[in-house]
């Protein structure tokens, strides 16, 4: 895949996480093949940094930080050497910035996680944004923001393999193992769950496995995956994020929801988009089918993620997750 064809797979991507897009555009114009890509996006994020540093305002500060996060993270979206350095700025400037612009966010850590807890101490209900195979709690600021503007609590976070974790860790199955751990370390009885690409398989294992989970949205997950189908490169990316070819094999063999998916007691919303087609993995359908209490949304025009038709899901999503945790 050559410059223009990686950055027009990315575009609705990058442009959904925040970052403008005739910067965007200004950026990955002048890229000479994809090996560019991670340079250019890190210098982008720091020209970012540079303008907090001399912004007149806090909270002129904090929004510079913020978009500096996103272009550190889209950073990673392509290989090369300094990816975990682009992840780990994105998670300092984000951390930047909250302390900045939201005095009352809480960084909470355990065992194969880690996030930022938003939103008011007294809110009516939690929801966990769960990231998938390359993204991080850095994409998705704009969910969070839907979700706070509801009066929720919002707990964005890496996981194993993901994000400033992806240095020191790799991927696993058993996600409902970290959710667990999440949920005993945010104190409350009850959560919902919003996971996205591979995050809305991670979602849905753990709302069937987790019986604290209370509701839960997908966005773009795959209910099965077919290691022998799947594109090149999504392989590329699921070995650099388990350990291995053998283990990303291995890795694809457990995502499948058959079993799984009767158990979900949790009211449950399904979102795919209509182009969104990756050889080898099954989109939800058959989730929201064999889901109890589960509703399906398809979007003709969607692509992956939906970054190019966020009103016709996100307001959807939002009250979903909020009508289900607090009436």
């Amino acid at each position: 895949m050559n410059t223009s064809e990686f950055a027009a797979a990315q575009w609705t991507r990058a442009t959904g996480a925040g970052v403008d897009p005739h910067e965007y555009r200004r950026v990955t114009d002048g890229l000479a093949s994809v090996a560019d890509w991670g340079p250019a996006f890190l210098r982008t994020g720091q020209d970012y940094l540079e303008r907090a540093e001399n912004a007149e305002s806090s909270v002129s500060v904090g929004e510079y930080l913020l978009m500096a996060a996103r272009w550190f993270h889209v950073a990673t979206l392509a290989p090369y050497a300094e990816a975990h350095r682009a992840a780990a700025e994105a998670d300092r400037a984000l951390g930047r910035a909250l302390t900045v612009l939201e005095p009352g966010a809480r960084r909470v850590s355990g065992e194969g996680f880690t996030g930022w807890l938003r939103g008011p101490a007294d809110a009516p209900g939690t929801v966990i944004v769960v990231p998938g195979l390359d993204s991080a709690k850095e994409e998705f600021l704009d969910l969070v923001s839907a979700l706070l503007a509801r009066g929720l609590a919002v707990f964005a976070m890496d996981g194993p393999g993901q994000g400033v974790l992806a240095a020191m860790s790799t991927l696993r199955p058993d996600y409902e193992r970290v959710v667990g751990r999440v949920v005993d370390a945010l104190g409350v009885a009850r959560v919902g769950l919003v996971g996205l690409s591979l995050g809305g398989y991670f979602a849905a294992r753990s709302a069937a496995l987790e019986p604290r989970v209370a509701a839960v949205a997908t966005v773009s997950g795959p209910f099965r995956l077919d290691w022998e189908e799947l594109p090149g490169p999504v392989r590329d990316i699921m070995a650099r994020r388990t350990g291995g070819a053998e283990a990303a094999r291995e890795f694809a063999g457990h995502v499948d929801l058959s079993a799984l998916a009767p158990r979900i007691a949790a009211p449950l919303l399904v979102v795919d988009g209509g182009d969104d087609v990756i050889p080898g993995a099954t989109n939800g359908g058959p989730l929201a089918r064999l889901a109890p209490h589960g509703t399906y949304l398809s979007v003709p025009h969607g692509d992956h993620l939906l970054g190019n038709a966020r009103a016709d899901w996100l307001p959807r999503l939002a009250d979903h997750i909020t009508r289900a945790l607090v009436g």
